[in-house]
């Protein structure tokens, strides 16, 4: 059995690798490579930033990064392919991203970009090229279960661990990928493995932006896509009353308290809730963000059970940078899940997702629509 679990050697086993032009998924090339098996490295072209083209170091999708990644391959010595999806990722991605703010949502467009560019298109295309499996430089970690099935683990770094960010990814796109970086226990030991390799991006810097918002101004590429995204109303309390006016539900999320400018309250006021109907930036005291009800959609329960109508005790992330807390999910009728946390939980946003875990095994998720208090029968979408 090689180190990627298939029963041939390696050099019989065909691996494509997703080359974003990072030190991440450049040091899984080398790596395989140099393990023997036989390597495809393919970059998708994503977004045409034309004459907008970042110049930022810490740009993602920057210029220089289809450059990046074939001169890494050139140095590795395999095959390399860059593969025009602009326009699925404008239908898929960009497009969604819109929409989810028209909608009042926070978006994660790197999920959507996960669930669709990258772990279904391209994985058509490794199933076309022959390849036994898909490698990508993510930090996740890929283990066999007790019934042999493949399952889905945070990867040994927590600073590191993309797992919330990769919720949507099936069983069976599972059975085919490969994360080799899952393991490390720091980005150094990448940046070190690259270096070993001699490879250039041993020390280019990790991107910090959404590939299609290099400049971080996610409102000024909403307002050109859905020019009404940018239209002011009005800022009022929990009550109704009008506090003030806003330059566009696009400037604001749930839990934002600065840049809201209204003075003379008697204590701090947070986005409580958008309202794109109404054009309304709901405003409130802090422990009105605080919740334990939170339903979600479209779940991706990777055990491939459902849920019992008792219920499962998880942990669950709502936001990618929180601490897991304590749940019990239920199903709905509606197709839904219940999430009923057992702590309520702060600024819980629409558009994010919910992630479950037991332990360090990651069961699924689904995006969070809407969320209340216990005993709220209001909804609060």
């Amino acid at each position: 059995m090689n180190s990627l679990g298939f029963d041939k050697a390696p050099e019989d086993t065909r691996v494509v690798v997703a080359m974003s032009g990072g030190v991440d998924s450049s040091a899984v090339a080398a790596l395989l490579k140099s393990e023997g098996y036989d390597v495809v490295g393919i970059t998708l072209q994503l977004y045409d930033m034309g004459a907008n083209a970042p110049t930022r170091a810490k740009s993602c999708c920057a210029g220089r990064d289809i450059y990046d990644a074939r001169k890494v391959a050139e140095d590795i010595d395999i095959p390399y392919y860059v593969l025009d999806y602009e326009s699925r990722f404008r239908e898929e991605v960009i497009d969604d991203f819109a929409d989810s703010y028209m909608r009042g949502e926070t978006p994660i467009p790197c999920v959507k970009c996960n669930q669709t560019v990258k772990f279904r298109d391209l994985l058509e295309t490794s199933y076309d090229l022959g390849a036994d499996c898909m490698a990508t430089g993510h930090y996740v970690q890929r283990k066999l279960g007790a019934n042999g099935r493949a399952e889905l683990h945070r990867a040994a770094d927590p600073n590191r661990d993309q797992s919330y960010f990769l919720f949507t990814t099936t069983q069976e796109q599972l059975d085919f990928l490969r994360f080799p970086l899952g393991h490390l226990t720091s980005k150094a030991e990448t940046r070190a493995l690259a270096a070993k390799y001699g490879l250039e991006v041993a020390d280019k810097p990790d991107s910090q932006d959404i590939c299609f918002v290099p400049d971080g101004k996610y409102a000024r590429l909403v307002e050109k896509l859905r020019p009404e995204a940018g239209e002011p109303g009005e800022i009022v309390d929990l009550d109704g009353n009008v506090l003030g006016d806003h330059r566009g539900l696009i400037h604001y999320t749930v839990g934002q308290r600065r840049g809201l400018n209204i003075g003379g309250t008697a204590e701090p006021l947070y986005v409580v809730k958008l309202s794109p109907e109404k054009r309304q930036v709901i405003v409130g005291p802090k422990a009105a963000l605080a919740k334990k009800l939170v339903y979600v959609r479209e779940l991706n329960w990777l055990d491939g059970d459902q849920i019992d109508e008792n219920g499962v005790e998880v942990e669950v992330k709502l936001r990618s940078a929180m601490q897991p807390t304590t749940a019990t999910i239920f199903p709905e009728a509606s197709g839904e899940a219940r999430i009923e946390l057992h702590d309520a939980q702060f600024g819980i946003a629409p558009g994010q997702a919910g992630v479950f875990y037991q332990g360090e095994r990651v069961l699924g998720g689904g995006w969070i629509t809407r969320e209340e208090l216990i005993g709220n029968t209001a909804s609060a979408a």
